[in-house]
């Protein structure tokens, strides 16, 4: 599609102004909207219809050809903008120059949970966006039904956290519960084995096959602290990797990815021939 860059909005666009604010979470709030930066975001935020509106200077309308198109096929809005504009848009410190301004895509709880989900991410405590994201990459990679970030944790639609998630904020179902204790009651009543990661836990990964074929709803510790223990004790089992090397543990990212994948490899096996479970 054909832009007209002489007429591109500037950082000094009202638009651009006010889309610039929801960096902040309080702006988020008050708008109830927030932006996606990147191509990965964007791409998923227009084929999802969470997108309004798309930004995108003359740079990025060249590579980024096909997701204008899309865009604007989908009756979303798309506005040229200069390279002063994007750099009050970004949060990044060399943008690749496209962006869209989405509707909130969080879910309730209980439709994320859906009738009968088989997998579950329920990071506690997650207060690091990178990681916060990296993990809904995760969950969605792995097949989760959905991911429920519990107790205080990071806006998902915090910036950061979209990028992250390079697309997958868009794919799978992802809920805030303020109340770990509450949320995992919930998890029971939804028929799903309670499981936390934890570096001290009595049962070993390597013999967790029985627990882990089983609907299962993961929960993850925070970066700097861990899983609270009053929380890691409302589990039906407390798992840990097994670490044959010289390092003392793994960072979350990484044995979510690990946990994820047991569990998912272990449904399937588990599943009938011709179920189309995980």
């Amino acid at each position: 599609m054909e832009l007209h860059f002489d007429e591109a909005f500037t950082e000094r666009t009202p638009r651009i102004v006010r889309a610039a604010k929801l960096k902040r979470a309080a702006a988020r709030k008050k708008e109830e909207a927030f932006l996606a930066e990147g191509e990965n975001a964007v791409e998923a935020a227009v084929a999802t219809g969470s997108a309004s509106d798309v930004f995108a200077t003359e740079d990025a309308a060249h590579r980024f050809a096909e997701i204008l198109e899309a865009s604007a096929n989908l009756d979303c809005y798309v506005h040229p903008i200069t390279e002063g504009a994007a750099r009050s848009l970004a949060d990044t410190v060399t943008t690749p120059g496209i962006f869209a301004l989405c509707r909130p895509v969080t879910w309730p709880v209980r439709e994320a949970l859906g009738r009968s989900p088989r997998l579950v991410s329920v990071p506690v405590g997650a207060s690091e966006p990178g990681n916060a994201g990296t993990l809904i990459r995760t969950s969605d990679a792995l097949g989760a039904d959905a991911v429920v970030l519990a107790g205080e944790s990071v806006d998902p639609h915090n910036p950061k956290v979209v990028r992250a998630s390079a697309g997958s904020l868009f794919h799978i179902p992802v809920a805030r519960h303020t109340d770990p204790a509450a949320l995992v009651d919930q998890l029971h009543a939804k028929g799903l084995t309670v499981l936390a990661s934890a570096g001290d836990g009595e049962l070993p990964l390597n013999e967790a096959g029985e627990a882990l074929a089983k609907p299962t709803a993961w929960l993850f510790g925070n970066e700097a602290h861990g899983l609270d223990p009053k929380i890691a004790a409302l589990a039906d089992h407390r798992v840990r990797i097994p670490l044959s090397g010289g390092a003392e543990s793994l960072n979350l990212a990484a044995a979510a990815a690990i946990l994820l994948y047991e569990s998912s490899a272990a449904q399937a096996a588990a599943a009938p021939a011709g179920d189309g479970a995980l």
